[in-house]
């Protein structure tokens, strides 16, 4: 079975805010990490700091869930991140992300 994440990139501590969902995780990271699409908005405002996610069961839940949390006022997000990452901490470090095995990187 397939796991959807909902996740929050940031540009740093209380700074810019990006909100996306996927099925895998660690691939999407690396292309926020690695500015793959230059022109998109997580790029051009370096939001490439992992500071939240949480797992849902199916895409529908997991889009749903996205749109809603766009929707929210900036408060709200900010009090979701604290909720699970108080110091804003890039939760993404210790991950030991493989750029040889990102659907990315591969030929």
């Amino acid at each position: 079975m397939t796991k959807w994440y909902v996740y929050i990139m940031a540009s740093k501590f209380d700074g810019i805010l990006y909100i996306g969902y996927t099925n895998d995780l660690d691939s999407r990271v690396l292309e926020h990490k690695h500015k793959v699409n230059p022109k998109s908005f997580s790029a051009r405002y370096n939001c490439d700091k992992l500071v939240y996610f949480e797992e849902l069961e199916d895409e529908s839940l997991a889009s749903t869930r996205e749109r809603q949390m766009k929707k929210w006022k900036r408060e709200w997000k900010i009090n979701l991140i604290e909720e699970m990452n108080p110091s804003w901490t890039e939760l993404s470090l210790n991950w030991n992300l493989d750029i040889g095995k990102s659907r990315l990187f591969r030929k």
